[in-house]
């Protein structure tokens, strides 16, 4: 029997240490866990699958692999007191960072297998460090792995996918996720974002090259945009590009640091922008990708704004109010 929806999480990804004043903390993933079970949700821990680290190599440079291991082996232990700053002044680590990293790519891959393999009709996976910024060989905006992008390219070699498409809705815009799938005319990016912004790409006119053109979906929204602006050029955009563009799989990058809470992104969404997106984001996947949808937590840094939205985006893949396990 297929589950309606399955949620994975590793208590392993709170302990890569960022600092006590870091946005991106180990306490908000631990929010988001206890809200969810609250409601009735069970969290699974699945094995990592034992392609998890070649399966990195799709996107990651080796040597970028090998160089970020070595510096997370340099940390400390403790989770409050990272070591040292890895590629940007937004990415400190600590000892555990590499494996939480990994973790999280692993986790995300047992949802895929999952979904693609009928287990599972959709999945969220509640994680961090956050992945969407990571670039081929250069972490930065608090992402080390794309575990997206990974999770992606996996999709394909492992379970033959031929079309994936990769929604982010996020306030920040997935420059890492963009710049991997640019040329590439089976992966689709779809990025609704506060514009301009950090990290300073998702400008309309960037819509691919070669066999991408056209791939690339870039929908800027300014500071203050609310559900209808946000939310609405989402599900205008997702419709334009659904006319040309039929998903085996969608992914989702699910940030919600455009609640109206969150510290970071200015953007003023209620917990409806979300329930829209991903409604959206499901009605698109019933229609061309019998039904799979399997995202991964990015950004949130107010805890009731990030459990806010996190529920509502649980609700909606559910397609109920109700919790299901």
């Amino acid at each position: 029997m297929t589950d309606p929806l399955r949620l994975y999480h590793d208590p392993l990804v709170l302990r890569h240490g960022t600092g006590a004043f870091h946005p991106e903390r180990p306490e908000r993933i631990a929010a988001v866990v206890s809200a969810v079970e609250a409601e009735g949700f069970i969290l699974r821990r699945p094995p990592s699958p034992e392609r998890t680290r070649g399966s990195i190599s799709l996107v990651h440079d080796p040597a970028y692999v090998d160089r970020f291991r070595e510096a997370a082996s340099r940390g400390p232990a403790e989770a409050d007191k990272p070591f040292t700053l890895f590629d940007s002044p937004d990415n400190p680590m600590s000892r555990s960072t590499f494996d939480a990293a990994e973790r999280t790519v692993g986790l995300l891959l047992a949802a895929v297998d999952d979904v693609m393999g009928g287990a599972a009709r959709r999945a969220f996976v509640v994680t961090r460090p956050p992945g969407h910024h990571a670039r081929a060989a250069e972490a930065m905006g608090f992402c080390f792995f794309n575990a997206v992008a990974v999770a992606a390219r996996d999709a394909q070699r492992q379970h033959g996918a031929g079309r994936v498409l990769v929604a982010d809705f996020d306030v920040h815009h997935g420059n890492g996720t963009q710049e991997t799938f640019w040329e590439d005319g089976s992966v689709a990016y779809l990025s609704v974002h506060r514009y301009p912004f950090y990290p300073g790409t998702g400008a309309l006119d960037e819509t691919g090259s070669g066999e991408g053109l056209g791939l690339t979906v870039n929908v800027p929204r300014g500071a203050g945009a609310g559900d209808e602006a946000y939310a609405g050029g989402f599900e205008s955009a997702l419709d334009g590009l659904l006319r040309r563009f039929r998903p085996d799989l969608v992914l989702v990058s699910a940030g919600f640091d455009a609640h109206r809470l969150d510290p970071l992104g200015g953007m003023g969404l209620s917990e409806e922008g979300f329930t829209r997106m991903t409604r959206a984001l499901a009605a698109a996947a019933d229609a061309h990708a019998f039904g799979r949808v399997v995202s991964v937590l990015e950004g949130g840094y107010a805890p009731r704004g990030l459990t806010e939205g996190a529920l509502a985006h649980v609700r909606a893949l559910a397609g109920t109010g109700e919790p299901t396990n």
